[in-house]
């Protein structure tokens, strides 16, 4: 009977103790002074990896403005490029083709798109902007869309730069170049091979632009083994292609909504995002691994690209706060790694731009990433109250001009005043300060809950000491 007390004793103890210090918990935090709240559901800063931790075949950074590499790995190596393929279809078709023209969609130009194949999602006679088969180009990465406007370009570059007449283009040809190299008619050429045409125009421009070793066969990236270039040559199509404020615009926008047409009959009929994340977020490569500013001033845009053979890979346009303009290329990312991607692209980013900063510590463009966000949206409705879209603009009168959160350089530096850090509330200190009631009557009933485990206690250590005065005597009388 002794021990079945003492053991419900026991039990009773151990819930009485937990009680307990619950109620000592309460009585620190009604004495603890009241805080004002802050509670930080903000965006936590994540590291980048080193760049030794960075997996991919090859990468590299070229400084447009010196026109020299400030970091790379294996940048002469051949890669698949994908889908970074369309930023040389991209740069033809803003030079052959009106933006606000129509193509019509050949069968042609849908042969051979599988399921496996990124579309825009155009059919064949379907009557479409040269405009918005770029966004579709370079958003949703469209093959449908590459095609066609490559058999736009071809069509054009006919019609602009005949055979046999005296007018060129930018790479000093005319259409006799296309039939030379394809040693075929005019005639058979617009009728059939009209993509073959535009890889020779490619091929063309890769060479004017000093790639040595870039060869393409299709506008789109799919592959082949014949369909090849390097990171550094990617670096320099898309140091021309920047040249281009269109192209600037298509590479920069989060997303597009495409208009009606002939066959899709309602506006909106498709909604498409840009694939580069680093977009969104710049900030991941505004610094290194150790946390060292890298002084990244802009992610302007760029163009993904991925199939099992050539991995994955970016090709994306930079600002430093130096003003040199950066062009980084990552590419043959193992598929192991693809969930990363934005994170090594981050890495070599960061690395890029601070290789940079050091070789020319001048800052010329002000602000952070967060300064130079696109969005997309009609004229009427871009930012109003912050102009500085593209970096570099002219900072003159901006201050006095604009009421915008964008940091403007002073002509003289003040101290900064000191503004104390604000004291967080803990969690159960707000809920007893919101709920006075709720909490007084829980820290009476704790309360009592403590005394009654300190009687209990007391007639646990009489029962105890009574069963062993018993004990004793029991064991006396045996002896």
């Amino acid at each position: 009977m002794i021990i079945k007390r003492t053991l419900g004793s026991c039990i009773r103890t151990a819930a009485s103790f937990i009680a307990a210090v619950l109620l000592v918990c309460s009585i620190a935090l009604f004495a603890a002074p009241a805080t004002i709240v802050s509670a930080d559901i903000g965006q936590p800063e994540i590291p980048v990896p080193a760049l030794a931790d960075v997996h991919c075949k090859s990468y590299c950074v070229y400084d447009k403005t010196t026109g020299y590499i400030v970091l790379s790995m294996n940048p002469d190596d051949k890669i698949y490029p994908a889908s970074m393929t369309k930023i040389m279809t991209c740069l033809l078709s803003l030079e052959y083709l009106d933006t606000s023209a129509k193509i019509e969609v050949s069968k042609a130009a849908l042969a051979g798109l599988g399921n496996d194949s990124s579309l825009m999602g155009v059919l064949e006679g379907e009557k479409v902007k040269v405009s918005e088969l770029l966004y579709g180009l370079m958003l949703p990465s469209g093959n449908d869309a590459a095609n066609a406007l490559g058999e736009g370009c071809v069509d054009a570059f006919f019609q602009k730069y005949p055979a046999g007449g005296s007018t060129m283009n930018a790479d000093g040809v005319n259409a006799q170049y296309i039939l030379d190299t394809l040693n075929d008619s005019k005639d058979h050429i617009l009728a059939s091979r009209k993509l073959e045409a535009f890889a020779v125009l490619m091929n063309l421009r890769a060479t004017k632009l000093g790639c040595k070793g870039t060869h393409f066969v299709n506008a789109c990236g799919l592959p082949d083994d014949n369909h090849y270039t390097t990171a550094y040559d990617l670096s320099l199509i898309m140091a021309a292609a920047s040249e281009n404020e269109d192209f600037k615009t298509l590479i920069s926008a989060p997303s597009h909504v495409f208009i009606a047409t002939n066959r899709h009959r309602s506006d909106a009929w498709s909604y498409v995002k840009n694939s580069n994340y680093l977009l969104y977020d710049p900030w991941l490569a505004s610094k290194t691994a150790n946390g060292t500013d890298s002084h990244l001033a802009a992610v302007i845009g760029g163009k993904t690209g991925t199939t099992s053979q050539a991995g994955k890979g970016l090709t994306i346009y930079t600002v430093n706060e130096n003003g040199h303009e950066l062009m980084i290329s990552i590419c043959g990312i193992p598929q192991d790694y693809y969930f990363y991607t934005t994170m090594y692209l981050a890495s070599v980013t960061a690395y890029g731009n601070l290789a940079c900063w050091e070789a020319d510590p001048v800052t010329r463009v002000y602000g952070t990433t967060g300064d130079y966000r696109w969005v997309n949206a009609p004229s009427a409705q871009q930012p109003k109250y912050d102009p500085l879209i593209n970096p570099g603009d002219d900072l003159k009168d901006y201050a006095d001009m604009y009421a915008t959160p964008t940091p403007v350089p002073e002509t003289e530096t003040e101290p900064a005043e000191v503004v104390p850090v604000e004291e967080t509330t803990p969690p159960l200190q707000l809920f007893v300060k919101n709920n006075p009631v709720i909490s007084g009557v829980i820290g009476g009933f704790m309360l009592l809950i403590m005394i009654l485990n300190i009687v209990l206690m007391v007639r646990i250590n009489r029962i105890k000491k009574a069963a062993a005065k018993r004990a004793r005597r029991i064991e006396g009388k045996r002896n």
